[in-house]
């Protein structure tokens, strides 16, 4: 089956610590909008937005952006079960944010499915001046995790799209095309209805 005039469609999640910039970068992403002073996401929003890889393919996110803080820790298997990718994010300036990043790494790696395609993302490039994590350092363990890596600023848009583009582009568009049914052909929306019918969606700050 040819991939010519294709939408494919793949649930996101956003992870990390709270603050370190997941709406906005999504934001960006989606509206590419940036706001200064952001509330922090209760629970989990919802967002969309679409890439075109070329003139015959287009995949479309479907994104669920995590609320950091520890309280909702526990909600985040309601928004990465069923995920196809996930980024997650840590700030450039807080080196507790990248441990709390491979926490989620280890997690989604442990619980998620087994094919999750993970990014890496290094946020507020902006702040360089900050800097407490060298991109040595994270470049090298996301090498190990087998992750992709950027550094990004939702503030300047410095890798927001790049990002998004090298995830859409990981993902299994020929083996889609070959099953489109298969394991990894229920699309995003079809994972989002359901865990709506089970009730999964929950505290959903939309």
């Amino acid at each position: 089956m040819s991939t010519q005039g294709k939408t494919y469609q793949f649930k996101l999640v956003l992870l990390g610590e709270s603050a370190v910039g997941k709406s906005s970068l999504v934001t960006r992403f989606v509206k590419d909008h940036f706001d200064e002073y952001r509330e922090s996401t209760i629970g989990a929003a919802f967002l969309a937005q679409t890439i075109s890889l070329d003139d015959n393919t287009t995949v479309k996110f479907e994104i669920w952006d995590t609320a950091g803080q520890e309280r909702y820790k526990s909600l985040a298997p309601m928004y990465y079960r069923g995920a196809n990718c996930a980024v997650v994010v840590y700030d450039i300036t807080q080196t507790s944010s990248l441990d709390k990043a491979k926490s989620w790494v280890d997690e989604l790696q442990r619980q998620a499915d087994p094919d999750i395609v993970i990014a890496l993302a290094g946020n507020k490039t902006d702040l360089e001046a900050r800097r407490a994590i060298e991109t040595k350092t994270a470049q090298e363990y996301a090498d190990e995790a087998g992750l992709l890596f950027f550094e990004t600023s939702a503030k300047t848009a410095h890798n927001v799209t790049e990002l998004f583009t090298a995830i859409a582009k990981r993902m299994p568009l020929e083996q889609l095309a070959n099953n489109p049914r298969g394991r990894r052909g229920l699309n995003a929306r079809d994972q989002v209805d359901l865990d709506r019918a089970n009730g999964t969606s929950d505290g959903c700050a939309c």
